[in-house]
C-alpha cells in the first residue's frame, strides 16, 4: 500500500494537451456564431441542456464548452438552468421511460421560436442502448428534433460547428 501511494504522490498528472490556439478555428467559429446568432435573434444564443438517459459523456463535452479552453461565453452563447430562457434544447442520450414527461414539459416550456438538437450517437438514434427495456428510442421520436449532431462523445468543436448549421438553417426558413 505504501508503494502504491508513494508512487502516486510523485507521478504527473495524466491529462490531455489543449487544443492549440489554432485548432479548427475556434475564434472563427466562435465569431461566426455570434455574429449569426445576433443577427437572428438580435441578442445571444441561450440555450438548456437536457439530459434524456445518457452515459454523460456527451455532457462532459458540453460542459468542456464553458472551459478556459473554448469559453463560448465570450462568444455570447449561454446556458440557462429554464427552459424558459432558452432558444436552443440540446438533448442527450436516448429517451427512457422516466425521462419522457420531464423531456416533453421542458420542449412546451421553451417558448417559440425554439430549437432541438440531438446531440450524440445516443441521442440520435439510441447507440449502445437500442433495444433496452428502460428506452422508448430517440429524442425525435419523443419532441421534433431540428439538427442532429453525431459522435460518441462530439467534439466541442462540432458542437460549434452544428450551431452555426442549425442558425444558418433557421435564418434561411426566416427569409
Amino acid at each position: 500500500m505504501r508503494t502504491l501511494l508513494l508512487k502516486s504522490l510523485f507521478a504527473r498528472p495524466v491529462t490531455i494537451k489543449a487544443p492549440g490556439a489554432d485548432d479548427g478555428g475556434l475564434e472563427e467559429l466562435g465569431r461566426a456564431l455570434a455574429a449569426r446568432g445576433r443577427r437572428l435573434f438580435g441578442r445571444s444564443i441561450t440555450i438548456r441542456e437536457v439530459d434524456a438517459g445518457s452515459c454523460n459523456g456527451c455532457e462532459l463535452e458540453i460542459h468542456a464548452l464553458s472551459n478556459s479552453v473554448y469559453d463560448v461565453e465570450r462568444f455570447g452563447l449561454r446556458f440557462a438552468a429554464s427552459p424558459r430562457h432558452a432558444d436552443v434544447l440540446l438533448v442527450t442520450g436516448p429517451v427512457t421511460h422516466n425521462m419522457k414527461v420531464a423531456l416533453e414539459r421542458t420542449y412546451a416550456a421553451t417558448p417559440d421560436p425554439k430549437w432541438v438538437v440531438a446531440v450524440g450517437d445516443c441521442g440520435c438514434g439510441c447507440g449502445v442502448f437500442e433495444g433496452s427495456y428502460a428506452v422508448i428510442g430517440a429524442v425525435d421520436k419523443v419532441i421534433p428534433v431540428d439538427l442532429h449532431i453525431r459522435g460518441c462523445p462530439p467534439r466541442p468543436i462540432d458542437l460549434l460547428r452544428g450551431l452555426i448549421a442549425l442558425i444558418d438553417k433557421a435564418a434561411a426558413k426566416a427569409s
